[in-house]
């Protein structure tokens, strides 16, 4: 009998509830850039609809809002802080230029 009690009794776990991040009042657009660049990651990418605990309605509008701030330059397409000095390079491109300049020592 007391484990039947025990299964119908609840766990009272305290849960903070998260507010949602857009409110009725706020229109979704592409020139609420303050609304926008809160879906944004630092690389410039939209934001997953689990991340931004959104609605799926939510996420669309978002989306195309976006997209049409990124083709009227209103935000970049994509936000590289970090310029690549000279010197530096990526393993990939350094692999390239050392094939490069393989084939064309055996070009010659």
């Amino acid at each position: 009998m007391h484990k039947f009690k025990r299964l119908l009794h609840k766990s009272k776990r305290s849960f903070r509830r998260r507010l949602p991040p857009i409110k009725s009042g706020d229109r979704i657009d592409y020139r609420n850039m303050s609304l926008i660049s809160r879906f944004i990651s630092e690389q410039g990418k939209i934001l997953s609809r689990r991340v931004n605990r959104l609605t799926l309605k939510q996420q669309r509008l978002i989306t195309i809002a976006i997209k049409q701030a990124r083709i009227l330059s209103l935000l970049p397409f994509l936000n590289n802080e970090k310029q690549f000095e000279r010197g530096e390079s990526t393993a990939r491109t350094a692999g390239l230029r050392t094939r490069n300049k393989i084939n064309r020592l055996t070009l010659q």
